[in-house]
């Protein structure tokens, strides 16, 4: 079974080499595992909690996205869409707000964060902060929860949110009495690479000390490195390796014999620039491809919207069916359904109002079988079987499905899974809100015979 890891990246800022080296790098590398099912998300809606900027923000998710692609990112390996493309991300944020506990959300790091630097200075403890900063934990718990993530990357100062997550979806379940939520475990990144800036600080956009990966060109590489602070030791003095930001940087991006190599030119008394000038071409060696790559996907926007439009469909095949089968959990389903009373028992149907299945032979000489709803719409048609026992035992499985169906959401239809399988699909609806309403009754009529069958 593959592992879903899945992992935001917030639109707020242009990549430079310590977000390649500690972020991009390793989690492309993780991607291309055979037991990992990677989801990547342009985080657009939270950067509108950090940045009233249009211009930057829209900026930077072409940049990012041309920047993880560029590097190496397979969009028909992973999931990478836009988080503001996926409708149910907002949808199922709202489920969740409205169990989570305002006690839980005032502990929020960020949050107690910004109401102390209000303290500090004297101001109202809630001065300048803005809802959306308080329901962050809970926008990022939708966009886990939505898609039954594994697994998520993240520091430990974002430890909090993970199991902020696990608690809004364990009690989603516990309140509603399923597993309708997979629990996500954090990833803690201990080994991850830590770049030192221009001022030798951690390489942060925070600090203003970062050498960008491909703004500028190699022009801009080559003269940001040059203005790496070094000390005043001289041309053949000896420098200090384990203390020398220039050899952290290039051990990132060397193997081991060209490390050793550096390492005993800077302890025979290499001078600076020209120590700086060995690490700009063997960041060069690495970045130029890439940059290559970036300049024709930032020359190609339509490119990368096609990239991020099939990313959003191939998410949303996950979401809707979920959030769907959400809604009816919560009463929001179609009318046609009557809801029990109160403490009162489900009945089920009578049986000529209940969907039903009819068998028929190909004239190839397969066996296959449609679902009806109850008033005699089509809803699905049965893969092709050699063998009448099989397609029979699919109905019976399909009769004691109910919401755990899995149904994958194409542009124009639906398709029923089983074990990770096709096994049926539904007719082609000819736009997008016929089909999610189809998607309902399908949901409605699953969940009727699942009923029945319990009777």
């Amino acid at each position: 079974m593959n592992t879903r890891v899945l992992t935001g990246i917030t639109t707020t800022g242009t990549p430079h080499l310590g977000n390649y080296v500690g972020a991009i790098r390793p989690a492309i590398e993780a991607s291309r595992r055979d037991d990992v099912d990677a989801f990547f998300f342009l985080a657009d809606y939270h950067a509108l909690i950090k940045s009233d900027d249009a211009a930057r923000i829209e900026r930077s998710r072409l940049e990012i996205a041309a920047t993880w692609l560029a590097a190496g990112l397979d969009p028909q390996r992973v999931t990478f869409y836009r988080q503001s493309d996926i409708p149910e991300i907002p949808e199922l944020t709202w489920f969740l707000t409205c169990i989570a506990s305002k006690g839980m959300l005032n502990r929020a790091h960020a949050y107690k964060a910004a109401v102390d630097k209000n303290a500090a200075a004297g101001e109202d403890a809630d001065a300048g902060i803005t809802a959306g900063l308080y329901m962050y934990p809970v926008l990022m718990a939708a966009d886990i929860l939505a898609f039954d993530a594994n697994q998520v990357p993240v520091g430990r100062d974002q430890i909090q949110h993970i199991e902020m997550a696990r608690d809004l979806g364990q009690r989603f379940n516990h309140l509603h009495g399923d597993e309708f939520f997979v629990l996500p475990e954090a990833l803690i990144e201990e080994q991850v690479a830590t770049l030192p800036g221009l001022d030798g600080r951690k390489m942060s956009k925070s600090y203003d000390n970062t050498i960008p990966l491909f703004a500028g060109g190699s022009k801009q590489l080559r003269e940001t490195i040059m203005r790496i602070v070094t000390d005043s030791r001289l041309p053949g003095e000896p420098k200090d390796p384990d203390d020398c930001a220039l050899f952290t940087i290039f051990r990132a991006f060397a193997n081991e014999a060209e490390t050793a190599v550096f390492r005993q030119a800077l302890l025979d008394g290499i001078g600076w620039g020209e120590a700086k000038q060995v690490l700009y071409e063997r960041i060069e060696t690495d970045v130029a491809p890439m940059r290559e790559r970036y300049e024709a996907l930032m020359a190609d926007p339509a490119a990368i919207e096609t990239i991020l439009r099939q990313g959003a469909q191939k998410a949303r095949a996950i979401a809707t069916p979920k959030v769907a089968a959400l809604r009816g959990v919560l009463g929001l389903r179609a009318m046609t359904t009557t809801p029990a009373g109160a403490g009162q028992t489900k009945a089920a149907p009578k049986q000529d109002r209940m969907p039903r299945f009819a068998s028929f032979r190909d004239a190839d000489g397969s066996f296959r079988f449609r679902l009806f709803s109850a008033d005699g719409e089509e809803l699905l048609l049965s893969k092709p079987f050699a063998d009448p026992k099989a397609a029979g035992a699919l109905q019976k499985r399909l009769k004691g499905l109910g919401t755990a169906a899995v149904l994958q959401v194409l542009p124009r239809a639906l398709v029923l899974e089983l074990d990770g399988a096709p096994v049926a699909t539904t007719p082609e609806y000819p736009v997008e809100p016929a089909r999610d309403e189809a998607l309902a009754r399908l949901r409605e009529a699953l969940d009727l015979l699942a009923l029945a069958a319990q009777e």
